[in-house]
Order: structure tokens, then C-alpha cells, then sequence
């Protein structure tokens, strides 16, 4: 087992207290990136491009970006991605911080990690948050109604304007309205159209590839300044785990999936570490800003810019600022006009004010409901109710019941710090749902204790009177005590022996039905 990785927070930041709760930043060195609702605060939702908002609207759909230092480092971190879908996310690594104070005598706190959901933000707030760091991006005002949308557009007295359904999911240029409307991005000149589309827009729902089949309802829009873009660069800061530290990663090809970049030219991606205790220096950004192509005037601008995106990246609790395109206007003006922010979930204790703009409304109601006991909730189209610790146990737990046979209803993650009142409103959550027919119990005791799981087990059977089979499978920390527990308990729960045993009986328990 290697050694735990020190917190790397700037040195004005106090180090996180001993025992504090939070997911640590995903494992790849390079960028993290999520499906619908688990995807990493953007410009653009997770799924859409980053050109400009003068292109087409129907090219505001795509594939999300990431960057890569190198070309191997980037194949290596698609597969990573790949493998781990964003909202099955959850292990429980042990980290360790490590004050400054003590760095000389290289002391530190274990931590025990709780999995959390990915922090939420509309576009126009992840906007407004660079805005208010000094970064340049479009000017912008957010309405919840045609007349605010109108007034709006008549405010910002441009050449052209851009009308930007708010909603977390990628593709909506390519969406289409229940009021007949095709397209969540719509480019105009005429302030007034902005109001017809506005009325279009507001209040109905939004059908794309990445929302539910009824679509998500539009309860605000963005009226933007639309602006031309006559080079696009490609700009990111990320904590890399090899440097142990901040990264910044550029490339004069913006605007396209930078992993491609990094595959078919790797020259062309600059790599800089940054000592994030002396932070960036002034002849670091001026040289980044050149690698990027900018040139007279635009390069110290581009630096400048670049200064103020780290200043962001360290204020926030940032593990990722990703700007793509970050770009030039022709009438000379560097600006960044899509971006991706990941926060570090560990720092919510100091980073209130921006946790607590998470946008929850697109979520399942039992998915919210879930969040406020820390369980992990996703929803799944069968009848056997997963309830288990670790996303990759979860996923392993769907796999074999479908080898049997069976299909899974969902799986519900308790995580590592479990109490007994967790897995009571975890069976709550999972007796609710009609569909269940059989329930498996699959926990892997290594921080999570076995007797804890088994005591909450017997009081959720007991009180809200189980009336579907239960199959439990236990192993690790405690579990002979945990199964004592439940021998003595005179409820109905097939013991299993392994996970493949356990798959076994569940499945059964169905087919008897």
C-alpha cells in the first residue's frame, strides 16, 4: 500500500480537520468527467462543445472534453473513465492530510472518505463564479420569465444575442420542447424574438440525449452577448497526483476533443507544473500564453487571464478549471468561453457559498432523499434491490445477479462511515419502491462494521415488517458477531455463503414468487 498523499491546499488555507468526510478527487492524474447529473459544473453542460455561440446552435451538442498531458497518460484515463462511470462512483480510499505546521515532522491524520453526489451548478452560475474572480467571459443575464428574457436582451445592447436553455443535461442545441420548439440554443439579432423564444422555452420541458424520456423542465435561461471567435486555444489547471500538486495544460488546438490532440500530436500539449506553495510565476503564464500561439498585445492579456484562472482554481478548492475553447475575438480580446470547473468535496466546509448553489432539481426525488442520509441511490429497471458498500461491489453485485438470471432494481451505496439509522432509511428507501420483489444484502466489512449492518437489518425487518425475501451476504470486520445477530433474530433472512451464493438465492426467491 503506498503512502497516503498530503493535502496540497494553498498555504494561506487551513488543512482540513482530523476525521473530516468528503470523497477525495477521482483517481486519474488527469481530469474527471460525468454523465447527466454526476458530470463536473461546466459553461456547457457535460456532452456539449465549446465553440462559439455564432457557430450553429446545432453544434451545441458533442462529446465532452478532458485534456492530457501526453498522449499515453490520455488513452490511459479514457479507459479509467470509461470503466467508472461518474454516478457509480464511490470506493473508499484512507488518505492523509498533513498541516503545514507539522510538514518538517511528517505528521498526519488518517481520514475516512464518505462518497458524495458531484456538486451541481447551472451554467450561468459557474459563469458568474469566474466572472467574479475577474476571468473574462460573455456578459449575461439569467430570466425566469419572456418579459425578463426581453428586458434582458434590450440591457445588454449587442450585435447579436444568445438564448440559452438552463438545464444540467449535455445536447441542447440538438433538444426539442414539448411546446414544439427544436432547440435549447437559439442565436438572434432581434430582441424581441428572444422573448417569442423565451415564452418557447420557460416552463417546458426539454428533451435530449441525456435527460429522461420526458425531458427536464426549463425554469430559467441565459441571455448572453453572442461573440466571434478568430482562434480557439485550449486551456486547463488541474491537480495531477504525479506532481503532487497543480498542473497547467495547453494546447493551440482548442475547440476540439483535446484527447484526440494528445493522441495524433502530442507536441502540440504543454505541460507546467506549478509550486502551489510559491504559486505561479509571472514568466510561467507569459510562456504558457506562448505555447498557445497568442501573440503582441494578446499575449500578456492571455497571461494575464491565466493569472486570474489559477487565483480562481486555488480560491474555489478547485481539483480542475478546464477552458475550452479559450479564445480570441477579432476584435482583440482574450476570452474564456466555455469552461468546466471539478470542486474538491473534501473542502465544502470552507466553500459553503458555492455548495450551496447545488441544483438538485433535476434530480429522482428518492435520489435526493437518499442524499440526505449520505446513501448513494441510482434507480435500475428490475426487481432485486441492491443494497451494498462500495461502488465496485455495487456494480459486481449487478453483474452476477444478472448472470444468474435475475435484474437489478437499483443499488444503494451506504458508504464507509454506515450507522445503524442509515441502514433503516436505506431499507425504507427500498421497500417504498414497488417494483422490488426480493432484497440482497452484500457488504464487505473493511471500514464498515458487519454487527452495525446486522443490528440495523433486524430493526428495519422488525419495524417496517418486511414482507419481501431478504438475502445477506456479510464478510470482514465483525461479521461473526454480525452473524449471531442475525441467527438469533427469528426474522425470515437467507444467510449466503459468497457473493455468487447469494446472487443464487435472490434470484430464487423471485422465481418461487
Amino acid at each position: 500500500m503506498s503512502a497516503p498523499r498530503p493535502h496540497t491546499a494553498h498555504p494561506s488555507q487551513p488543512a482540513p480537520p482530523p476525521r473530516s468526510r468528503g470523497r477525495w478527487p477521482g483517481r486519474s492524474p488527469l481530469l474527471r468527467r460525468g454523465g447527466r447529473r454526476g458530470a463536473a459544473p461546466s459553461f456547457r453542460p457535460p456532452g456539449e462543445r465549446g465553440r462559439a455561440e455564432t457557430a450553429a446552435a446545432g453544434r451545441a451538442g458533442g462529446t465532452a472534453k478532458m485534456a492530457a498531458p501526453l498522449a499515453g497518460q490520455a488513452v490511459g484515463a479514457l479507459r479509467d473513465l470509461t470503466l467508472r462511470s461518474a454516478r457509480l462512483r464511490g470506493g473508499f480510499p484512507i488518505r492523509a492530510y498533513k498541516s503545514n505546521k507539522l510538514e518538517s515532522s511528517r505528521m498526519c491524520w488518517a481520514v475516512q472518505l464518505t462518497p458524495r453526489r458531484w456538486l451541481n451548478l447551472q451554467e450561468y452560475q459557474s459563469k458568474k463564479l469566474m466572472a467574479d474572480h475577474g476571468v473574462t467571459v460573455q456578459r449575461f443575464f439569467v430570466a425566469d420569465s419572456a418579459n425578463d428574457a426581453l428586458e434582458a436582451a434590450q440591457r445588454l445592447k449587442a450585435k447579436e444575442i444568445v438564448l440559452k436553455a438552463q438545464i444540467l443535461a449535455g445536447g441542447r442545441g440538438k433538444g426539442v420542447f414539448n411546446s414544439g420548439l427544436k432547440g435549447g440554443v437559439h442565436l438572434t439579432k432581434d430582441p424581441k424574438i428572444v422573448e417569442q423564444l423565451a415564452k418557447q422555452m420557460i416552463g417546458y420541458n426539454l428533451s435530449t440525449k441525456q435527460t429522461p424520456k420526458d425531458g427536464v423542465t426549463v425554469k430559467k435561461v441565459m441571455v448572453a452577448e453572442a461573440l466571434n471567435i478568430s482562434r480557439e486555444t485550449y486551456f486547463a489547471i488541474l491537480m495531477d497526483r504525479a506532481c503532487n500538486g497543480p498542473v497547467m495544460v495547453g494546447s493551440p488546438e482548442g475547440g476540439v476533443d483535446i484527447e484526440e490532440v494528445a493522441v495524433t500530436s502530442p507536441e502540440r500539449i504543454f505541460k507546467e507544473e506549478i509550486d502551489i506553495f510559491e504559486g505561479i510565476k509571472d514568466h510561467q503564464a507569459l510562456q504558457m500564453a506562448k505555447n498557445l500561439g497568442f501573440k503582441g498585445p494578446l499575449q500578456q492579456q492571455a497571461a494575464d487571464q491565466i493569472k486570474k484562472l489559477y487565483n480562481l482554481f486555488l480560491k474555489i478548492d478547485a481539483t480542475q478549471v478546464e477552458v475550452n475553447p479559450f479564445g480570441e475575438t477579432p476584435e482583440g480580446q482574450v476570452v474564456c468561453f466555455d469552461a468546466k470547473i471539478n470542486f474538491d468535496d473534501n473542502a465544502e466546509f470552507r466553500q459553503k457559498e458555492i455548495f450551496a448553489m447545488d441544483d438538485k432539481s433535476e434530480n429522482e426525488p428518492i435520489e435526493n432523499e437518499a442524499a440526505k442520509y449520505d446513501l448513494k441511490y441510482i434507480g435500475l429497471d428490475g426487481n432485486i434491490a441492491c443494497f451494498v458498500n462500495g461502488a465496485g461491489l455495487a456494480m459486481a453485485t449487478c453483474d452476477i445477479i444478472s448472470l444468474n438470471g435475475g435484474k437489478p432494481a437499483n443499488f444503494l451505496d451506504l458508504g464507509g462511515g454506515v450507522k445503524e439509522a442509515q441502514v433503516y432509511q436505506a431499507f425504507k428507501l427500498l421497500t417504498a419502491d414497488p417494483k422490488v420483489e426480493a432484497i440482497l444484502v452484500n457488504i464487505f466489512g473493511g471500514i464498515v462494521n458487519c454487527a452495525t449492518i446486522a443490528n440495523g437489518i433486524t430493526k428495519a425487518c422488525r419495524e417496517l415488517e418486511l414482507k419481501v425475501p431478504l438475502v445477506v451476504r456479510l464478510e470482514g470486520t465483525n461479521v461473526h458477531e454480525a452473524q449471531r445477530i442475525l441467527n438469533e433474530s427469528g426474522l425470515p433472512i437467507t444467510s449466503a455463503n459468497d457473493l455468487e451464493d447469494a446472487a443464487k438465492k435472490a434470484v430464487a426467491s423471485v422465481t418461487k414468487q
